[in-house]
């Protein structure tokens, strides 16, 4: 969870972000920023994120959430996942940060991330030998958390 003082910063840094793109503040908008900020460890998607606001926001539409969602992904602001569920999932896109994996749970649908990574020295191979650059890579586990797990004996 993001210390109230990082989650001002962060809002602020968000919301001059959308006004130098031309785009309104609008209270929506806001209502699904705090929602992100106040729930960043995990991964939401659209029906998660209405479910959140429309207690706090009322007369929001699940439409508006949708296209939010597209246009902070769109700004680079979220990260839109698809973790082969049939929903997008969203994340902050942490730009400054160690880029981290997913655990996908296939049975509960669970997803975790993994930090540490162990692809960075298999980038730096690709480059060497292929002098391709690699600018991003995208890297899903599919398996069984640990309370799946002990379902399937």
């Amino acid at each position: 969870m993001v210390k109230q003082e990082e989650w001002k910063d962060e809002y602020q840094k968000i919301c001059e972000l959308l006004r130098h793109h031309s785009y309104k503040l609008t209270p929506q908008r806001q209502t699904i920023l705090k929602a992100f900020l106040e729930n960043e460890d995990q991964h939401l998607s659209a029906e998660d994120t209405f479910m959140m606001v429309k207690h706090n926001y009322p007369d929001i539409g699940l439409a508006t959430v949708y296209r939010t969602l597209d246009l902070l992904a769109e700004l680079g602001i979220l990260q839109k996942n698809d973790f082969g569920d049939g929903r997008s999932r969203y994340e902050f896109n942490r730009k400054d940060e160690h880029h981290h994996h997913h655990l996908i749970c296939i049975k509960c649908g669970d997803v975790s991330e993994f930090d540490d990574d162990l692809l960075e020295s298999l980038e730096a191979e690709i480059e060497k030998r292929n002098g391709y650059q690699v600018v991003d890579h995208d890297l899903k586990f599919y398996g069984y958390c640990n309370k799946c797990k002990s379902t399937l004996d």
